[in-house]
């Protein structure tokens, strides 16, 4: 049996084998820089989907917003791709990125913290689990904050906190609307309380932002949001949007079991399950989240109250 036939059997493609065939009947004419986008940052030609197990191409899943033609599971996306997704082409302008973390306890446990901090930076290209900055949003200028669980599981340190607390005075200085995307396993061990004294700094600008200022804070939760992340800057928004079916928690399904001693739904802790319990605003899949977004800022941006405000600074 040929591959193609087997892959036919398995109906885990759908639509995807005759597309593919197609691209790679012209991808013998393609230039290098194209042949390098399959096999770069070791994808290879196909992921899988972890949630239902289908077998993707990378290039038409890139097209799709990562997401799972099948049964529309939101795959994993690092923060510059979610950055493209969001912010208007070439507007993009970043904020402190020369800030790096520091082995200040000296913490080794099967590896030293510095070699992890510094074999994460080499993979990802990042210095730390946060991109922040500002850009364009349909046309209307915002302070972006996107974590990237690429980097040491997204995790909170002294450098994520410490950037996002940069943005949101920042967005506070310049009255911009706060876009905070959380992707976390939580607070960074390897920084001890440093790592959770993050989540009193950053929920004390965000009290001067919101309340003091009256400043927009949107909240998207994706796949994972955790720990300290969901005890500080993700659950502190005006408005709290979160991908479908993302894992949203403060501690995990085991931990909750363990100390309640009582037995909880698998589901438990899906977006969903949170929407229904009144946790969340909505949930947005992800390729229409730019166009969400630019509909709440539209009424927001236009308030007569705004208005007065943006004119006595």
């Amino acid at each position: 049996m040929s591959v193609i036939n087997w892959f036919e059997d398995r109906r885990k493609f759908g639509g995807l084998i005759g597309a593919f065939l197609e691209e790679a009947t012209r991808s013998s004419t393609s230039s290098e820089r194209d042949r390098r986008i399959g096999v770069n940052a070791n994808k290879g030609l196909w992921a899988r989907c972890d949630n239902c197990g289908n077998m993707l191409h990378v290039k038409f899943s890139k097209r799709n917003r990562s997401v799972c033609e099948e049964r529309g599971y939101h795959l994993s996306m690092n923060s510059m791709e979610r950055i493209e997704l969001s912010i208007d082409p070439n507007t993009w302008i970043p904020l402190d990125e020369d800030i790096t973390a520091r082995d200040v306890l000296s913490f080794s446990d099967e590896d030293s913290y510095e070699n992890r901090i510094l074999i994460s930076q080499e993979k990802t290209g990042l210095t730390d689990a946060v991109q922040t900055g500002i850009g364009y949003l349909n046309g209307t200028l915002v302070a972006p904050g996107v974590m990237d669980f690429h980097l040491m599981g997204g995790s909170m340190g002294s450098v994520v906190g410490e950037k996002i607390t940069r943005l949101i005075e920042y967005a506070t200085q310049k009255l911009l609307p706060l876009v905070l995307i959380c992707a976390s396993g939580g607070a960074r061990m390897q920084e001890g309380t440093l790592s959770l004294m993050q989540m009193a700094k950053i929920s004390s600008v965000l009290h001067l932002y919101q309340v003091q200022k009256k400043l927009l804070h949107i909240s998207v939760l994706t796949y994972p949001t955790t720990g300290g992340v969901t005890a500080s800057s993700g659950m502190l928004g005006d408005i709290i949007i979160a991908e479908s079916k993302a894992y949203i928690a403060f501690a995990g399904k085991r931990v909750i079991e363990q100390t309640s001693r009582q037995k909880i739904p698998d589901d438990f802790q899906a977006a969903e399950s949170l929407f229904d319990n009144g946790l969340l605003d909505s949930i947005v899949p992800r390729n229409l989240l730019k166009g969400v977004l630019s509909e709440i800022f539209e009424p927001y941006l236009s308030a007569p109250y705004k208005n007065k405000n943006t004119s006595k600074s």
